[in-house]
């Protein structure tokens, strides 16, 4: 029973509900020139390139010249970004590979067609003081974790590796501030954290990383809408150029991007600099690695029963989609 609990949750938490409060973007009301009337962008914490984006006001300038609005949402989490994705509320979301994964699979109409990093933005933390010490001390113990994000999933193949399943330990499904809250206030055991916040509590609270593996960290995905990406694909193109313009600026730039993610995110200069420090922006194509690393994932998700398809792989291969990267980047 307590997996088809957990089912159902993730099921609602990645958007298979419509109101979500947000903008609706307006993508089905084409100008009548095969172009949109307006362009919904997310940015979220957890994607620098983003961040970078939307201060610039790069997207705005360059989509003016077609006479495309532009506007940007904040997504809190990649249940978030899958929510407004599916309720016609973004046409780009930022997510982690796996949490696009678990949207596709159910169902979702979405398309990941560019990396904007591999991270390593989720471990599992715990108080320094607790007896906790690693993965098989967690069995009967309370673990926050933000359903159907790339935390979440990282708990699972953290527990699958264990020997343990979900059902071994009690998942308090809270977004990620206040996972890491919950955390330092006693209120649960451990936390699958993710960065900023993770950083965060590094650096400025007593916590310390129960386990890491940056193998089990799913590639930070942007997801485009699949109405969105047939109808117009030259667009696409352009955001994802736009990408390119933050992500090469990144790298050119991380002392400034580390001051931009801090005063977007209200948080210190130093966290900024460790959550940088843990995003590797040099692969922005999709392909094998993604796919595989994603496979990987499905398989332990198969297992929990939150993917039912029996051919994880052939969701994977309807998920990837290169082709509007590899025609733009060169």
């Amino acid at each position: 029973m307590k997996k088809w609990f957990v089912f159902l949750i993730v099921v609602l938490s990645i958007g298979f509900i419509s109101a979500c409060g947000e903008s609706e973007a307006s993508t089905d009301d084409s100008n009548g020139e095969g172009k949109p009337e307006k362009i919904v962008l997310d940015y979220a914490y957890y994607s620098p390139t983003s961040v970078v984006l939307k201060k610039f006001g790069w997207a705005e300038e360059a989509f003016a010249e077609d006479d495309i609005d532009v506007e940007f949402v904040l997504s809190q989490g990649s249940n978030k970004a899958l929510e407004f994705l599916n309720s016609s509320s973004v046409d780009f979301g930022s997510t982690a590979g796996a949490a696009a994964l678990i949207a596709k699979a159910n169902g979702a109409p979405i398309e990941s067609v560019y990396i904007y990093s591999k991270p390593e933005w989720t471990a599992l933390v715990a108080p320094k003081e607790s007896a906790i010490k690693s993965v098989e001390d967690l069995k009967g113990k309370k673990v926050a974790a933000t359903i159907g994000t790339d935390p979440y999933i990282f708990l699972l193949r953290s527990l699958n590796e264990a020997g343990l399943t979900s059902a071994d330990v009690e998942i308090v499904n809270l977004q990620h501030a206040d996972g890491g809250t919950a955390l330092t206030t006693g209120q649960v055991d451990a936390w699958a954290g993710l960065d900023p916040h993770m950083a965060k509590l590094e650096l400025e609270a007593d916590t310390e990383f129960i386990y890491r593996n940056i193998d089990f960290n799913t590639y930070g995905t942007l997801n485009v809408r699949s109405e969105f990406a047939e109808k117009y694909p030259e667009q696409v193109k352009k955001v994802i150029e736009l990408y390119e313009k933050a992500r090469t600026w990144v790298l050119e730039n991380p002392e400034e991007a580390a001051e931009i993610l801090a005063e977007e995110a209200q948080i210190t200069l130093e966290v900024a600099k460790k959550e940088l420090e843990r995003n590797d922006f040099n692969e922005p194509i999709p392909g094998e690695v993604q796919i595989e690393a994603l496979n990987a994932a499905g398989e332990v998700l198969k297992e929990e029963g939150i993917i039912k398809s029996d051919d994880v792989g052939k969701v994977v291969d309807e998920l990837i989609n290169p082709d509007f990267s590899t025609e733009v980047i060169q």
